[in-house]
């Protein structure tokens, strides 16, 4: 096993045993989006499966939305090497909001739509957690997003139920830094399905995304205090337990990221 992997299961692992992630028989599926982060979290998974002390199986779903150009072959020859079972749903969630509806907004009605999607799918397959790929930086973005654009603290959680389909989300990714999983997708050659959207770089978390990369660039642990301060507060579902670890061992979170 890459060395490098290896490194970044134990960060997911340490994410998965803070927010009590997974627990024993549980089956999890993977929302696979084709992006590096989902494609890197299901790798992630699965060799933390090999040997985590709590047996749980492992599943990827995709739900294509409709965009030309898209080939998610590459991505079902990847898990098939591996045995994962990979189940593609083709939608045309593209059509609705760009064509049919030509939101002023696309990306939340975009969302919602797959979120809805995903979790029919996983439900249809007597599954009841997913795993998502929202990381560290986007755990910031969000919390930013809110507090500028809607004046309140706020974020998704590492775990959420959502008591309406019976889904379990969770995202082991919360203490995985965006440039580290670029750096080691590319080292891992992962078959990375390139996004066509038209909203890709024009959204609100794009504004976001690069007001850190600005700010980054005066006060380099800048995001690390936020996350921080997100889970000192503490934000409703980010206080970990941290107690699980060694605490004279534990590193800090900045040097994670």
């Amino acid at each position: 096993m890459d060395n490098l992997l290896n490194a970044f299961t134990g960060t997911v692992r340490r994410a998965v045993d803070d927010y009590h992630m997974i627990e024993a028989g549980d089956a999890v599926a993977v929302g696979v989006s084709g992006g590096k982060d989902s494609l890197l979290l299901l790798l992630a998974l699965d060799h933390l499966r090999s040997f985590y002390p709590l047996p749980f199986t492992l599943e990827a779903i995709t739900i294509e939305l409709g965009f030309e150009g898209m080939d998610f072959t590459p991505v079902a020859e990847l898990c098939a090497g591996r045995g994962i079972p990979y189940t593609r749903i083709r939608t045309d969630i593209k059509e609705i909001v760009f064509d049919v509806r030509e939101e002023e907004n696309p990306c939340s009605l975009c969302a919602k739509m797959r979120r809805g999607a995903l979790n029919d799918a996983i439900r249809a397959r007597g599954i009841s957690k997913l795993a998502l790929g929202h990381h560290f930086d986007d755990a910031v973005e969000t919390f930013l997003l809110s507090l500028l654009f809607e004046g309140r603290l706020s974020c998704f959680r590492p775990v959420t139920y959502l008591d309406r389909s019976g889904v379990t989300q969770i995202r082991p990714l919360v203490y995985a830094g965006e440039k580290k999983i670029a750096s080691l997708a590319e080292h891992l050659r992962l078959p990375v399905v390139e996004n066509p959207c038209p909203m890709d770089k024009s959204s609100k978390r794009h504004e976001v995304k690069e007001l850190l990369a600005a700010l980054s660039a005066d006060y380099p642990d800048m995001k690390s205090k936020v996350f921080g301060a997100m889970q000192r507060l503490p934000l409703p579902g980010w206080q970990p337990d941290v107690s699980w670890h060694d605490r004279n061992n534990e590193k800090k979170l900045s040097e994670k990221v």
